[in-house]
């Protein structure tokens, strides 16, 4: 695997460009944490009783890529890569065949699916998939890009912790 290389983001940019380079920066902030472990280490639940792995996290943020610009932004049909409907947190179990290449591959291409898909809308512009459950609005580009910089913020915290109790790795 090559090493991760993280951009710190503007402190000047625009709107677009400031979202775009944050979420970046917080993908490659997950790929830092799985640096140079090994296929047991990304697979161990190192912070009991916790079950998350590195894997797990790495095979959900595939699912949210995929949950939130194909399926949301986009309106296509993208079915799930890893839970099902006996295990709806499957993405987090990773069994004995599921490998880190596969993986870090599925995950790195739901990243640059959503790039493309993001990259023909605005801002503004509305998704044409899932709606707010509450309000039925659509949502923007903009929302999305800001859950997902919250939802890569929180897991990243996870990996910082899982990583930590690893092998003592600590960083941003």
């Amino acid at each position: 695997m090559n090493t991760p290389e993280r951009i710190d983001p503007s402190t000047v940019a625009g709107e677009r460009e400031m979202l775009e380079s944050w979420l970046e920066y917080h993908r490659e902030t997950l790929a830092l944490k799985c640096a140079g472990l090994t296929e047991k280490q990304l697979r161990e639940a190192s912070v009991p009783p916790s079950g998350l792995t590195l894997i797990g996290l790495v095979r959900h943020m595939a699912e949210v890529e995929r949950a939130w610009f194909r399926r949301t932004l986009a309106a296509e049909e993208a079915g799930p890569i890893y839970y099902t409907d006996d295990d709806r947190d499957g993405d987090f179990h990773p069994g004995e065949g599921d490998t880190w290449d596969e993986a870090h591959t599925t995950w790195r291409a739901e990243i640059a699916r959503a790039r493309a898909l993001a990259s023909g809308h605005s801002l503004d512009d509305p998704g044409a998939g899932r709606r707010d459950r509450a309000t039925g609005h659509p949502y923007s580009l903009r929302w999305i890009y800001l859950h997902m910089i919250e939802e890569y913020a929180r897991h990243n915290g996870h990996a910082d912790l899982i990583r930590e109790r690893l092998d003592g790795v600590t960083g941003e």
